[in-house]
């Protein structure tokens, strides 16, 4: 692994965590490589807590300024604020620490396990995708934030009240914006078109998202020029009386 990887990799939770309520799973690429991109989530009673986060740039830097957003975020979740209370306390960490030229595009999820209420703060990454049955049913577009770090923006929060077993994916630029040269992006449509043809072959959410990098990469013809994270969530409904069943 790259020094810049080695950091990131040991900021993260397990990458998969199931439940009777929810059930989330992540992956990461390129896994030796990665930098700027990180993700963390938390269960807590009835909250489940998410963040994906990519700081800009490549290599130690990125993963640097990745790792004050982790922690400032993680601080923040602890002390059991709001999202927008939680977006500014990371937004002023970033923005006291490093230069104005350097911030972290986010997303900061709140999803009740109970009532399947859905809150988030987009923070300059692609809209997370609505997945029911297998299709996607829709692209949670919603308000829009300024990326963490710029230092002083109101941050807006969305709300979708979720169905049992919706699922939703969560996922950086890197993944859709990627291209060889003189070609195209690999776009939204042609990650939609791969969702819908993985969901069916598979069950859970870990081997959805698996087979879904696998069936990207392949789509990419292996290319990854920048970080690429996948953050899949499925409700189910209940509450959060269980034990969780975590897979490493």
């Amino acid at each position: 692994m790259s020094v810049s990887a080695e950091i990131q990799w040991s900021l993260l939770p397990p990458l998969s965590m199931a439940l009777p309520q929810v059930a989330v799973a992540g992956i990461m690429e390129p896994a030796y490589d990665v930098a700027g991109d990180s993700l963390d989530y938390a269960l807590n009673d009835e909250v489940l807590h998410i963040a994906v986060i990519d700081a800009m740039g490549h290599g130690l830097n990125a993963a640097v300024l990745a790792t004050v957003a982790i922690g400032a975020y993680r601080h923040a979740r602890r002390a059991n604020v709001g999202l927008a209370e939680l977006y500014e306390f990371m937004d002023t960490a970033i923005n006291d620490q490093f230069s104005p030229d350097q911030f972290v595009t986010a997303q900061m999820v709140r999803l009740d396990i109970g009532s399947g209420s859905l809150e988030w703060v987009n923070a300059g990454h692609p809209a997370p995708l609505l997945i029911r049955g297998n299709q996607v049913i829709e692209v949670l577009e919603g308000a829009s934030t300024l990326p963490v770090g710029f230092g002083g923006a109101a941050p807006q929060i969305n709300a979708r009240q979720l169905v049992r077993h919706d699922r939703v994916l969560f996922y950086t630029d890197g993944l859709v914006e990627e291209h060889e040269t003189g070609g195209e992006q690999f776009g939204e449509e042609r990650l939609i078109n791969s969702i819908e043809h993985v969901g069916p072959m598979t069950r859970s959410v870990q081997q959805m998202v698996r087979s879904l990098s696998h069936t990207l990469m392949r789509q990419r013809k292996g290319t990854t020029t920048d970080d690429a994270t996948l953050f899949l969530v499925e409700w189910r409904g209940g509450t959060a009386d269980h034990l969780a069943e975590v897979n490493l």
